[in-house]
């Protein structure tokens, strides 16, 4: 909501409400084409955004909020902004997927590798952080990023 609220106030100030409007219409229609599959399961996710130490996202975040909308469950949703992790503690909390995001730290392959052999059978994938935590207009891409990103993991 709070990010809607933005793009309406940007249209505002910049005599582009209109503009404004139409992509708050979009984000609205594609975050609501996200919801329509109720029986979908949710999947028990932990999300990673930094590396040594690695780091999580709470359930106070536009992050955490993103991975509701798509179709995640955060397994750290009791912490708060940005809390340190071990891993014993991605481990411990029986996450069914373990994302790791592009940005603010640009996880890569290797990174993946190396917390397999560190996360046996923890299933693992890399994400592309800008639809998890930009505001504006870049909304308008993510419920399709959502829907191909949970299709690939059920694969």
């Amino acid at each position: 909501e709070e990010a809607l609220a933005m793009i309406a106030t940007i249209g505002k100030l910049t005599n582009k409400s209109a503009t404004a409007t139409t992509i708050i219409d979009s984000i609205e229609h594609g975050f609501a084409g996200l919801g329509n599959n109720k029986s979908a399961p949710i999947l028990n996710a932990a999300y990673l955004i930094w590396k040594d130490p690695y780091m999580t996202v709470g359930g106070d975040t536009f992050i955490h909020n993103m991975m509701e909308h798509a179709g995640f469950s955060n397994v750290f949703a009791q912490e708060t902004r940005y809390p340190e992790l071990a891993i014993d503690a991605i481990r411990q909390s029986k996450c069914d997927v373990l994302l790791l995001s592009s940005e603010p730290y640009p996880f890569k392959q290797m990174h993946l590798d190396e917390l397999k052999h560190q996360l046996p059978g923890t299933k693992m994938c890399l994400v592309n952080g800008e639809m998890f935590s930009w505001y504006g207009s870049l909304l308008m891409e993510a419920p399709h990023y959502f829907k191909e990103l949970m299709a690939a993991i059920k694969a």
